[in-house]
């Protein structure tokens, strides 16, 4: 079962005057705190990956007491072989609330070997995630089926879904009141540094996907001499951190949905579904409404046909398999295919739950939400009138901040001129991250350079298969090779898009990982987490 561990991408309101170079509280007059002794690591290797290693690395909870509370973050790390070191690679998979420790092996695996060579490629859990402790989980099994329709057409649709969402801020607040005002963005990025400091080094790269982005634009902003090299896939758009974010998502959901059911009526000999994608559209909300008032075996309901799909807004890898669920159930009444991929793409586990509870605590604190919930009510529904596939869902699934316990900080203004070149990644058409964020921190970091996928719609686009991306990838690894734009262009390279997926063929029934760089797209897809 994949995780649904939380997106890549929320968003808040950022009015004028509302950024500042950091919080504006105590904890920015303390650096972090890192352990003298650095970190001992055990082997942990498996067969595909004998040469990994585990290690944890402890820190202060609250940095203004750094003799007080300690909270641990757990590491993997594939060390280099080269005979010269270029020192720690980070890595971070997104989220708020993404494991990182099985990225680190992926990231070594994927790399050019000459490139992955000459680096300890370290990946983390950030606090409160996963193997780092305490780990959060604020209300087990809140996303247990079948949920109400996420679309609040009566009242008792809205009510329902805010005694869920009150729920779960009341419960964070019961079990974690003394841990929840330290999970924040500015904290993971100093604990960034304590690992930094326990490894020894002077400086470290990192390699930040999705909501890894910004926690690496926040990390160069609080230590820019402490950067090597900075790669951003996909990026998170900081003037919308978090609410605002989200409407804009809402909006790029809309739309690659429709390329979805668009890409469903061109495959119409494989699906039979139509040639026309408003025809295909109208059968899709036709499924939505008949699960809405009978769920599918019992747990696809709207809202969880809504989670099922959402991933093939973030990779369309996926899309031959929710096409074929669709067609079962649109065509033949049959529900066992939308069940399997509910399963498989949009059911939350244990470790969801983990990662669900830390994008909360680390989103609502990271910045201010709206507290009137009338402002969310006409925000959500002006939104869903011209793009409706998820804007509610996404709404309910970030509402605990209108409820949240712990006052919220204000957002990083992450403009940066003291750093070596940075180098972004971004599609045109990602949904999770909107192309505007790319473009809008290329301007922010002085010197960064813009790597953009004309007509690409995946979220997490490098170590995916595409070889000219991956190729400017490794030349920057490399020996800190950079792109540069021809008479005034916003990108300085442009590549061209990965090819849309083939139907499945015969009965197949899950994903399609393919062979060598579908494989690869596959792993990444499954490590960078939807909503993350």
């Amino acid at each position: 079962m994949r995780r649904r561990a939380a997106v890549l991408c929320g968003a808040a309101l950022v009015v004028a005057g509302s950024v500042t170079a950091a919080p504006a509280d105590a904890r920015t007059a303390h650096p972090a705190a890192a352990p003298a002794a650095g970190i001992s690591w055990k082997k942990c290797g498996t067969t595909d990956r004998p040469t990994l290693q585990c290690g944890t690395v402890r820190v202060p909870l609250d940095r203004r007491a750094p003799s007080g509370r300690q909270v641990s973050l757990a590491l993997t790390r594939i060390p280099h072989t080269a005979h010269t070191s270029q020192g720690p690679l980070l890595v971070n998979p997104g989220g708020p609330g993404g494991s990182g420790l099985s990225l680190a092996a992926f990231v070594a695996s994927a790399l050019p070997k000459a490139v992955a060579a000459q680096y300890d490629v370290v990946g983390f859990d950030p606090r409160g995630v996963g193997e780092s402790g305490p780990a959060l989980d604020c209300a087990p099994g809140h996303f247990k089926a079948v949920r109400p329709d996420s679309v609040p057409a009566t009242p008792a649709l809205e009510q329902a879904g805010l005694a869920r969402v009150r729920s779960f801020a009341g419960a964070c607040a019961r079990k974690y009141a003394s841990v929840l005002p330290h999970i924040d963005t500015v904290d993971a990025a100093r604990d960034m540094d304590a690992v930094r400091e326990a490894l020894g080094a002077p400086r470290l790269s990192y390699f930040g996907y999705s909501y890894g982005t910004y926690l690496g634009a926040v990390y160069a902003k609080l230590y820019p001499h402490r950067v090597r090299r900075l790669v951003l896939d996909s990026v998170v758009d900081p003037a919308g951190i978090w609410y605002e974010d989200n409407l804009r998502q809402d909006v790029a959901f809309d739309a690659r949905h429709r390329a979805f059911l668009a890409w469903v009526a061109r495959n119409d000999a494989a699906y039979g579904l139509g040639t026309d994608p408003a025809v295909v559209e109208a059968k899709w909300y036709a499924m939505r409404a008949a699960l809405a008032r009978e769920p599918a075996g019992g747990k696809v309901g709207a809202s969880e046909l809504e989670d099922t799909f959402m991933p093939g807004g973030y990779y369309n890898g996926y899309w031959p398999l929710l096409a074929q669920a669709f067609a079962a159930y649109a065509k033949d009444g049959k529900s066992d295919a939308l069940v399997a991929a509910y399963d498989d793409l949009g059911a939350v586990d244990a470790s969801g739950d983990n990662g669900y509870s830390v994008y909360t605590a680390v989103q609502c604190r990271d910045a201010a939400w709206p507290r009137d919930w009338r402002q969310w009510r006409a925000d959500t529904w002006a939104v869903h009138d011209k793009a409706p596939f998820m804007a509610w869902n996404n709404a309910w699934y970030n509402a605990p901040c209108a409820f949240w316990p712990v006052p919220a900080e204000r957002p990083v203004d992450i403009a940066n001129d003291a750093l070596p070149p940075v180098l972004l990644f971004q599609a045109t058409d990602d949904a999770a991250t909107p192309y505007e964020g790319g473009v809008r921190v290329h301007r922010m970091l002085a010197g960064s350079r813009l790597v953009v996928e004309e007509g690409g719609g995946n979220h997490g686009v490098t170590l995916s298969g595409n070889t000219c991306l991956d190729g400017h990838l490794a030349a920057y690894l490399r020996d800190g090779t950079v792109p540069r734009a021809q008479g005034g262009a916003a990108a300085d390279a442009v590549c061209p898009k990965t090819p849309d997926p083939k139907p499945l063929s015969g009965k197949a029934a899950a994903p399609a990982h393919g062979t060598g760089g579908a494989r690869g797209a596959a792993a990444l897809h499954d490590l960078v987490r939807f909503r993350g």
